[in-house]
């Protein structure tokens, strides 16, 4: 009779990490910024203008954007790029397509502070903050998927 060796619990725990860093080599790319001092509603009319762009227009719309958060998210976005260009490091950017596959933002921490109103009371102010997340991808790889699934 013979009998199975189990593997022990912490060699199926560095196979599963093992797993989620190769999954996470070919996926797409994210970048986020948290607790930014300006309020999300203001940061989603920006981030609006440019989910579902390539990553050049949405770079040129974010230039020339007169809003507030214009030159937060371009930097941010530029940091998308550069998480692609280190994991993908004999890519090309011009030949990879990239454009932004999702993006969004979510309320951060409030601070709430008091001001002075009439008759010795005082008025609530909450300064709000958010969090916003770019999720960059390839046009390449859904083409490529595209085409398999046809053929």
């Amino acid at each position: 009779m013979e009998t199975e060796k189990k593997t022990k619990r912490s060699v199926l725990k560095r196979q599963k990490r093992e797993a989620r860093k190769q999954a996470a080599q070919s996926g797409p790319v994210t970048a986020s910024m948290r607790n930014v001092p300006t309020s999300p509603r203001k940061m989603r009319l920006v981030a609006d203008l440019i989910r579902g762009e390539s990553i050049g227009r949405a770079l040129d719309i974010l230039k020339y954007q007169a809003k507030s958060g214009a030159p937060r998210l371009e930097k941010l976005l530029m940091s998308a790029i550069a998480n692609w260009q280190a994991k993908n490091p004999d890519g090309k950017l011009e030949e990879a397509g990239l454009y932004v596959k999702s993006i969004w933002v979510d309320g951060g921490r409030m601070l709430k502070r008091l001001r002075p109103a009439p008759q010795g009371r005082a008025y609530r102010v909450r300064k709000r903050s958010h969090h916003v997340t770019v999720v960059l991808d390839s046009l390449k790889k859904e083409v490529e998927t595209v085409n398999e699934t046809n053929a």
